[in-house]
């Protein structure tokens, strides 16, 4: 992949952590364009990444082998139907990471036929190379296109495929909204602390390295999250008292319910977005 030229239409938060795994990984940055609107942009990105970078989504995409759209799913329109008669032609790997937007649109608003289309689902951890992304390849995706997509998506975290576009809707209630769901866990054991007399400084450093050790334990061991949490629970001691709590409250209950809630959500917006 690392001599494959890919062009990015849009140059923001996302298309810059790709960009930057891709480079740590080895390509060179004279084989990367990016198209972006926005001149102090196209600046940052010339002067951090070493990229070329352009106004014009055409021009950023002439000699590309891999296309990546990165622009707001609400545009992808637009800028599906400006490329559509130039990728019509060349036929080039269509890479989609804009949230909601179903395979079957962007093929239509990109002119139809058997275009090489690929749908992927990171989540903000991406930005600092922790991400976790899902994928899915429309039936003229080759093996080989296959392993290129899944490559530049592991230059920012770990990667899965599902066969079923519809589970990109479960991917996003889970791992796209997910961060939010540990962020809000993280704010409540803060405040706690806070509540019971430690500064915010030691509540915020034991807070964030606490919810990183676990994470980490699970990532690395081969028992399952069930396990983990028995091995630290001992019969009578301040865990169990602490779950007991939780369990009460209905934390399960309400977890199940926010990631089918968020499902939901994903499923209303891209039945708007492919209107």
């Amino acid at each position: 992949m690392n001599d494959m030229a890919i062009a990015f239409i849009g140059g923001g938060n996302m298309a810059r952590s790709l960009i930057g795994g891709l480079i740590a990984g080895g390509h060179s940055p004279d084989l990367i364009g990016v198209a972006e609107p926005d001149n102090s942009q196209r600046e940052f990105l010339r002067g951090r990444y070493g990229v070329h970078t352009c106004a014009d989504n055409l021009e950023a995409t002439a000699k590309a082998e891999t296309i990546v759209l990165a622009v707001k799913p609400q545009i992808l329109q637009g800028v599906a139907r400006q490329l559509a008669p130039a990728i019509q032609t060349r036929q080039p790997l269509v890479l989609s990471v804009a949230a909601g937007v179903r395979e079957p649109d962007l093929r239509r608003w990109l002119g139809g036929g058997s275009l090489a289309l690929v749908r992927a689902m990171p989540n903000t951890p991406a930005l600092v190379g922790g991400g976790a992304s899902a994928l899915f390849a429309n039936p003229f995706v080759s093996e080989e296109r296959r392993r290129l997509a899944e490559s530049l998506l592991r230059a920012v975290g770990v990667t899965v495929w599902v066969d079923d576009e519809t589970l990109l809707d479960t991917v996003t209630a889970l791992s796209g909204s997910g961060p939010a769901y540990f962020f809000l866990v993280m704010e409540a054991l803060e405040h706690a602390a806070l509540d019971l007399g430690l500064d915010a400084d030691k509540a915020r450093l034991l807070t964030l390295q606490t919810a990183f050790g676990a994470a980490k334990m699970a990532l690395e061991s081969a028992d399952s999250p069930a396990t983990l949490r028995a091995r630290v629970t001992s019969p009578g001691g301040t865990t169990e008292r602490a779950l007991a709590v939780l369990r009460d409250g209905g934390i399960e209950k309400l977890l199940t319910q926010a990631v089918v809630a968020a499902r939901q959500r994903a499923r209303e917006l891209g039945d708007l977005l492919g209107e």
